[in-house]
């Protein structure tokens, strides 16, 4: 064909046919011309076809149009007519005839108001707008597409579509605000994709997209469209519960867990379980333990299998490991009809390096930070977010929102807020900035967390938000208009860490480290916390739970009985990482499934038992979760007793009469005739004995319960006189 002459300047046409032009949309597409009047002018840049034609989608009339650029840039004017809907027929090289709607066709989809929202970092559901969209245009459907990247010079999709060839497809820019949207027709749900940039300072990239709905499965790192709305709920009763609920004041038993490692199927090559497999086998497993939430390790795509989903690429994708979208939502669905909550891990802390990534998005250090000083944590190898900048807020803010709105999760864990909270982290000195006061706080950081917590709770009634937190950071979960962090609950680390050290210890020599397990109420009431036993004291070297405890096997069953009656006994909610319900021995490995063989003997089939009936019995027994967070709710018995080695309280419920007498036994020689002041007369029924046998204990007891004498003991007017099993606890309260 020869080359006929363009309208077009050369430097323009050079320009779209290099895939470096900014605006195709005031180029391609079809124009009213102004010379000559009354008519339109129609370009598109066709790099495969040999011939291409405009075809009037009224009429079927066709027009050829001229091609003014080897490159396969056509043009054509349309004499004595006003705009219209229009097609485009091509042939190709081997006379293979298509045709297809052509995007610059269509108008732009994002408001100025949008815009506006954005750059103010404000806009939090920033996710309807931006990523990949399936929708319909002048009847027409296909997928919008839209991304932030201020410092790009170009922006394009591709796609198995257009054959990843960037000069396809280029985006038209918004100006100012950085970002830049297309409308790509015929485009459906499950269509891969990727972002490819082109920077000013002529840095060339495929990145994925930030706000992907699906992705591809690792080692692939393709973005993939997904309609988040196609999916039909039926957790209505469970949402308009959960508006109505104080978890502060309601039993909450967590049971953390990996989806990849729970369990998996050996006779096919130990594969993962699918999303739908999991509300099959985990949400019946979960509901039969008693406890009140799931929580999953981060399930937001992420490359590499041993960072456990804790480096996030995909913050709007769920991990494709285990299934579609919908899977996913299907579980969460099946979760809150068996009346259990589902808590997601949460990381804004900081994201990997990898190549597809948010790192040096657009040819510029747009979501981190510039200078490696607050930009990187050496120890992890990752990036940190600028919470200074405005659209980096949003597109945080949007996300958490994201999983409240598209896949109705009912609590954020945030991961590793320390690191966010002190721009000294992990630093040695010259390794960090100070704050514009001088200081090692990250005021951004802070301002952020404040924001997602203000946002969570008023748009979320019934919400929780925990603080994975591990130093003194006053306030962590108090109100942000007192000035706290907003934080529904802080995970108690020091609890965690004081309760496991006294445990590890011989009983012989627990007397002299009596402070290890007294210490944490001379602050449990300074924040609303939660009692972790977590994934991360089960790797590492650091042993799973009952090959932490002390002794023969029989004493560690025991001490690991006594472990668990002492927390679910103890001020704050609860969390147990998966397998040590049932006293898993190796350390947890993300590898292969959980050592469910392990049950085919007794001891941990009975300490199963008991984990079951402690969630059961704390579920049942308000004084045990009524007051956590006030020393209304608990009272010392005796917290003297070193020698023996013995700790006893009360807790309370709202209810003068609902009190529980905690007392605990932690070495492996029985009390007999230990006498415990209660503050009420009558009848205390035993309502738990770990060593009961039917626990794997020796079945040393009260038979049943005592009676109150009238005699004054630690304070209280009345007392009982108890036997306390070897390395036991024991709760009794009043009867009738």
């Amino acid at each position: 064909m020869k080359q006929a002459k363009s309208l077009l300047n050369k430097q323009i046409v050079e320009s779209l046919v290099e895939g470096n032009h900014y605006a195709p949309y005031e180029v391609l597409g079809m124009h009213p011309c102004a010379d000559p009047a009354s008519a339109v002018v129609v370009r598109s840049f066709q790099p495969y076809a040999r011939d291409v034609a405009v075809v009037d989608v009224r009429t079927d009339h066709a027009w050829p149009m001229d091609k003014i650029h080897t490159a396969g840039l056509f043009e054509i004017v349309i004499p004595e007519t006003s705009p219209f809907p229009y097609r485009l027929k091509m042939t190709g090289h081997d006379d293979h005839v298509w045709e297809l709607d052509d995007p610059y066709r269509f108008p732009l989809q994002i408001s100025d108001f949008d815009l506006y929202l954005h750059g103010e970092g404000t806009h939090y559901r920033t996710y309807e707008k931006m990523g990949a969209h399936p929708m319909t245009i002048d009847g027409v459907e296909g997928v919008h597409f839209a991304v932030w990247a201020p410092n790009a010079m170009r922006v394009s999709v591709i796609g198995w579509f257009n054959r990843w060839d960037g000069r396809h497809h280029p985006l038209q820019s918004r100006g100012g605000a950085g970002l830049w949207e297309i409308f790509i027709p015929a485009l459906k749900p499950g269509d891969l994709y990727k972002f490819e940039i082109k920077s000013r300072n002529g840095y060339l990239t495929q990145k994925a997209d930030p706000y992907a709905f699906a992705s591809e499965l690792r080692p692939r790192t393709a973005s993939m469209v997904w309609n988040v709305d196609a999916y039909e709920w039926n957790d209505a009763e469970w949402l308009n519960r959960r508006r109505e609920t104080n978890w502060l004041e309601k039993p909450l038993s967590v049971y953390e867990v990996h989806l990849g490692s729970w369990q998996r199927v050996p006779e096919e090559d130990g594969r993962w379980l699918t999303y739908r497999e999991l509300s099959e086998r985990l949400v019946p497993y979960v509901k039969e333990m008693g406890f009140t939430h799931i929580e999953l390790l981060p399930i937001s795509e992420h490359p590499f299998d041993g960072s456990w989903g804790y480096q996030t690429i995909g913050y709007y994708s769920p991990t494709s490991r285990f299934g579609s979208p919908d899977d996913l939502k299907y579980f969460i669905d099946r979760c809150h009809q068996e009346g259990i909550g589902v808590i997601i891990d949460w990381v804004p802390a900081h994201f990997p390096k990898d190549g597809h990534g948010l790192g040096y998005f657009d040819g510029s250090h747009l979501y981190e930070h510039s200078d490696p000083r607050k930009g990187e944590h050496m120890d992890w190898g990752t990036l940190i977010f600028n919470y200074g900048r405005n659209e980096v807020r949003s597109f945080l803010l949007s996300n958490a929102m994201f999983w409240a709105d598209v896949y109705h999760v009912d609590g954020f864990r945030v991961d590793a807020v320390a690191s966010m909270l002190y721009l000294d982290y992990s630093r040695k000195e010259g390794e960090w900035v100070s704050n514009e006061y001088g200081g090692r706080e990250n005021l951004e950081a802070v301002s952020f967390l404040k924001k997602f917590n203000e946002i969570m709770h008023a748009e979320y009634p019934g919400i929780a938000t925990f603080a994975e937190e591990s130093t003194a950071w006053p306030m962590v979960s108090r109100p942000t208009y007192l000035g706290g962090l907003g934080f529904t609950l802080k995970w108690n680390m020091g609890w965690m860490h004081d309760t496991l050290q006294y445990f590890s210890k011989d009983p012989v020599y627990r007397k002299y480290e009596h402070s290890d397990i007294t210490f944490s109420l001379l602050y449990a009431f300074t924040e609303n916390f939660i009692l972790p036993f977590s994934h991360d004291e089960v790797v590492h070297g650091k042993a799973n739970m009952l090959s932490k405890m002390p002794g023969d096997l029989w004493q560690k069953y025991a001490n690991l009985r006594l472990l668990y009656g002492y927390m679910y006994a103890h001020p704050g909610k609860k969390l147990l990482f998966m397998g040590m319900e049932f006293g898993q021995w190796d350390e947890w490995d993300y590898h292969r499934s959980l050592d469910w063989h392990l049950l085919q003997w007794d001891p941990h089939r009975q300490l199963k038992h008991l984990v079951g009936d402690l969630n059961r019995l704390y579920g049942q027994t308000p004084a045990l979760y009524e007051i956590d967070f006030s020393w209304e709710g608990f009272d010392w018995i005796d917290f003297h007793d070193s020698e023996q080695s013995v700790v006893t309280f009360l807790r309370r419920g709202r209810n003068p009469g609902d009190v529980v007498v905690c007392a605990f036994n932690f070495t492996p020689l029985p009390r007999g005739g230990y006498r415990v002041g209660v503050p009420l007369p009558g009848y205390y029924e035993e309502i738990l004995n770990s060593d009961a046998a039917v626990y794997g204990g020796s079945d040393m007891g009260n038979a049943g319960g005592v009676p109150s004498d009238p005699i004054p003991w630690q304070g209280k007017e009345h007392s009982v006189l108890l036997t306390l099993p070897p390395l036991a606890a024991v709760y009794l309260r009043p009867k009738g």
